[in-house]
């Protein structure tokens, strides 16, 4: 039998318990049949010479005497006793009333000196044997603890390929190449081209990177190596440099191989930023990386993927060429890459006839792969729970409000106050939303609990923008603070309910003063930089860096304040100048709850909307010009893919955000 099984084993319990019972019974003795006595009569049979013999034992304080009778009894002493009543024996002895008596000190068995001495280092050792059995993790011994823990994709994997990967065709064309270098790479080596030695994925969670990453593996045909960043990070100093090191020894052995490093962002971090200084372990491994990476062979076929988040704190040395030579961003999905994602992931599900993806990637603004697909796994599953058969739009619907806001609190009931003050909360943002001009079309209002929500507004934009306008900001600072408005037309005093509207409106309006120069006083001017380091955090006070005077802070406070005073004034008056509109929508809001966006249309007909906001150029000296924009040919123009007629989500720029679900909590 290996020491190996006979430690992970019932053998190491029973060898213990057997050593327990050897010592337990070596302890205790083999049995006594003495009764015992009080130490006054044991003294008693002494002085009236009924004792035979005696034996005072030592360490125990105890005395064992046989009576005349042959009866065997026993009893204590203490203190100096002991000494007195041996001597009482000697007299006994001498009179001839007690044939004989000794003293006896215990002495412990080898056995037991042996299990005393020895039990507590034979269980240490046993402890240590096991641990490094189960250390070693199946074989390679101890060192193993130093080698790449690097997964091999094999061919009994389940395979992903390029055909379940969709919505970032860019990053597929520039992946398929790699895929192309590996199977033909005397077509590229033919004109003097070289393949990128390092390929990085960036962009948000849930967009697809490591999705593309197992898609290469499925394609490439090679051997491909996956690990975790945070696999190389270890307590014991060197043991990170050492699994970077066989990591690429292992796939220049396998060569033409691709390595795949899933969130580099843990190992590749910029150097000296952190507290323990420039040698710490991190650090270590990513100069291990970067000699690595450096160091293999353009021809040798060893092809390193990397995927992060973060890419704004990744070390410069990692993302110079001749390391990372190529950069691809994996953002969230346009219009046509949500419905070619949804058309993935609706694969057999059973989608009933009445279901319209194209309108439901519209119904998705900002959605990344892996929101879309967990509101096909959502429909999915209120499908089987209500016992139905097939996925219908109802269902889907039901799952992009709880994507995106939560499943609906059907046991928080609200009094007719709240459900009234929500009700004109949610009214006020979407008639506010529904009568400016540049402000995006109102999707729908519903005043049902859900998530930590009291009822929201969605508002969605015709069209995919990658930029807003001066006058679209303000019309969507009016909207934000539309529910407060109406809080304080129709009920004379607010609630907390828009807090949450307050927050996002002034850090829209703190963005338009110091970063888009939206402020006539401010100008055209960037303030404030962020050189926070990626070790200490934001909470550590370090992050944002002021970089202008007390004066210009306060001109910045009280630009902020104009916008907002001057976007809550215009939600209130717009609300004022439609009273009768308010009150009618509120009324469909208490009888139905829940209104999409042709019903909130049908309401709003008679809305009296606002006109365009003047010319702005944050200047007197800078007039506009009548001159209108050159008329761009039609031969150059580039088509629209998608069809009007319906909603789709929010810009897609740096500045995008979901669609907001306000929260009144009076």
């Amino acid at each position: 039998m290996k020491a190996k099984s006979l430690f992970r084993g019932p053998w190491a319990i029973i060898l213990l318990a057997a050593l327990l019972l050897v010592l337990i019974v070596n302890l205790t003795g083999s049995g006594d049949s003495s009764s015992e006595v009080r130490t006054a009569t044991l003294v008693k049979y002494l002085d009236e010479g009924r004792v035979k013999e005696i034996v005072f034992v030592e360490g125990d304080q105890e005395m064992q005497a046989t009576l005349d009778d042959d009866t065997e009894v026993r009893a204590k002493w203490l203190g100096d006793q002991g000494s007195r009543l041996v001597a009482q024996a000697e007299r006994e002895v001498r009179a001839g009333d007690l044939e004989t008596y000794n003293v006896e000190v215990p002495r412990t068995s080898l056995l037991t000196q042996f299990l005393l001495g020895f039990l507590p280092v034979l269980l240490l050792i046993g402890v240590f044997i096991y641990i490094f059995l189960r250390f070693q993790g199946g074989g390679g011994g101890v060192m193993k603890f130093a080698k790449s823990k690097a997964k091999l994709m094999t061919k009994d994997t389940p395979q992903t390929t390029f055909s379940d990967v969709a919505g970032c065709d860019e990053a597929i064309e520039e992946l398929g190449e790699i895929k192309e270098f590996l199977s033909e790479p005397a077509k590229f080596q033919a004109v003097g081209a070289k393949i990128p030695k390092g390929v990085l994925l960036y962009g948000p969670p849930g967009t697809g990177k490591t999705l593309l990453a197992r898609a290469v593996a499925g394609e490439a045909g090679v051997p491909f190596y996956s690990i975790s960043g945070s696999d190389f990070v270890e307590m014991f100093v060197g043991v990170g440099a050492s699994r970077v090191r066989d990591l690429f020894e292992q796939a220049k052995e396998n060569a033409p191989a691709i390595v795949f490093i899933d969130e580099i962002d843990a190992v590749g971090r910029h150097r000296g930023t952190g507290m323990g200084g420039g040698h710490d372990e991190r650090e270590q491994t990513l100069n291990q990386l970067l000699v690595e990476m450096d160091g293999f062979d353009v021809r040798g076929g060893v092809i390193l993927i990397a995927a992060t988040n973060r890419p704004d704190v990744l070390d410069p040395a990692l993302l110079r060429p001749g390391r990372f030579d190529r950069q691809i961003g994996v953002e969230a999905p346009d219009l046509k890459g949500r419905e070619t994602i949804l058309k993935v992931h609706a694969r057999g599900k059973p989608i009933g006839p009445d279901v319209d993806l194209n309108a439901v990637a519209r119904r998705t603004p900002g959605f990344s792969g892996a929101d879309l697909a967990n509101v096909l796994n959502e429909a999915a599953l209120l499908t089987a729970r209500s016992n139905e058969k097939i996925i219908t739009d109802a269902s889907l619907d039901e799952a992009i409000d709880r994507v995106m806001a939560g499943p609906q609190k059907r046991t928080r009931l609200m009094n007719e106050h709240e459900r009234l003050v929500t009700a004109y909360h949610e009214g006020g943002h979407a008639l506010v939303a529904a009568a400016l001009p540049q402000s995006d079309p109102v999707h729908k209002i519903t005043i049902l609990p859900r998530g930590r929500a009291l009822g929201y507004t969605m508002v969605l934009p015709e069209e995919d923008k990658y930029s807003q306008t001066r006058a679209e900001l303000q019309d969507k600072l009016a909207y934000m603070l539309g529910g407060r408005a109406a809080e304080e037309l129709v009920f004379h005093n607010p609630t907390t309910g828009a807090g949450n509207d307050i927050e996002k409106a002034t850090g829209l309006a703190r963005a338009m003063v110091t970063q888009y120069g939206m402020s006539e006083r401010v100008g055209a001017v960037k303030l404030g930089s962020d050189n926070s380091q990626p070790f200490l955090g934001a909470g550590a006070g370090m992050g944002h860096t002021r970089d202008y005077s007390e004066r210009v802070a306060a001109i910045v406070d009280e630009e902020v304040g104009a916008l907002l005073t001057h976007a809550h004034q215009e939600a209130f008056d717009i609300l004022a100048e439609n009273r009768d509109v308010l009150d009618a929508l509120v009324l469909e809001l208490m009888d139905r709850e829940t209104l999409d966006k042709a019903e909130v249309a049908r309401i709003f007909e008679p809305l009296r909307r606002r006109e365009v906001r003047p010319a702005w150029t944050g200047s007197d000296t800078r007039v506009p010009s009548d001159v209108p924009p050159v008329e761009v040919p039609e031969s150059a123009s580039t088509p629209d893919p998608e069809p009007e007629g319906l909603t789709v989500g929010p810009d897609q720029g740096p500045d995008a955000e979901p669609p907001s679900t306000e929260e009144p909590t009076p």
